[in-house]
């Protein structure tokens, strides 16, 4: 076990209020990135205390495997549009970085008034682009394969309820 449910509990109520401090009185628009991040925007919009809005994208880069393919995907788009709206960009792990830079770029062409990412957890050595950074961040954590709290392997291991370093994946 790497992460136990209280802690993580601990850091989205800390995000929240960092949050809450950036955009005082202000309504936020949250996109969280499926399927990942389902678990973690779930407990963080319940723990934000402002006007709260919400949308999803979702894309593909990993398959059914361990290793990022590279190569991001577009699956779903949002629903209503951006401009002029905070919008915070709600992922589970910001690895490479080239899932939340396409994300980004493609938001970012949307004009919305401002644009974060919140990410429940970094692992910076894995970075092939570094100018990605989460503005919110629960926890730097080494380069393993986690899962749980909404991150999977093949779909698998999602509802767990603490991060977990997958040592074996299974047959």
């Amino acid at each position: 076990m790497l992460i136990r449910q209280a802690e993580i509990q601990r850091a989205v109520r800390r995000i929240a209020r960092q949050i809450e401090r950036d955009f005082q009185g202000q309504r936020v628009h949250l996109i969280g990135v499926l399927k990942g991040a389902c678990i973690f925007l779930s407990d963080l919009i319940r723990e934000i205390h402002l006007d709260v809005s919400l949308d999803f994208m979702a894309v593909a880069s990993y398959g059914k495997g361990k290793q990022s393919s590279g190569q991001v995907r577009l699956l779903k788009d949002l629903d209503t549009s951006i401009e002029g709206l905070n919008v915070i960009l709600v992922e589970d792990i910001l690895d490479t970085g080239l899932t939340l830079n396409y994300l980004c770029r493609i938001l970012e062409q949307r004009k919305p008034r401002t644009l974060r990412i919140a990410a429940l957890l970094d692992k910076p050595s894995r970075r092939i682009i570094p100018q990605v950074q989460a503005h919110y961040l629960g926890f730097e954590i080494p380069n393993e394969f986690v899962v749980g709290y909404g991150l999977d392997y093949a779909e698998r291991y999602r509802n767990l309820r603490d991060v977990c370093v997958l040592s074996q994946p299974p047959e």
